[in-house]
């Protein structure tokens, strides 16, 4: 019999998810849970359009400073490239 998560649970899963540090295929087979729908889910809830994730279509930051190249032993630049979906990559690179 299929279990129906209302989405407040799927939320939970896919931050368990997230934290475990494991695939999602993987997540859902250790849980049990069907892939197709865990995927659907987290596209649903990572959309800040649908009103059903309310609080969670906060802004994010992440603290890039550790690339910054302070230590000697890190190299003299870093490239970060972000694939944002549909072909379009955005590229930062350090010069000098």
């Amino acid at each position: 019999m299929r279990k129906h998560r209302t989405p407040e649970q799927w939320q939970a899963l896919v931050d368990q998810q997230r934290a475990s540090g494991l695939s999602a295929p993987l997540f859902c087979k250790q849980e049990n849970i069907g892939y197709a729908s865990f995927c659907n889910w987290r596209k649903r809830l990572s959309d800040p359009s649908t009103d059903e994730s309310s609080g969670s279509g906060e802004a994010g930051f992440l603290d890039l400073s550790s690339l910054m190249g302070n230590s000697p032993s890190s190299g003299p630049g870093w490239n970060i490239v972000l694939s944002l979906g549909n072909g379009v990559e955005l590229r930062l690179s350090q010069n000098g």
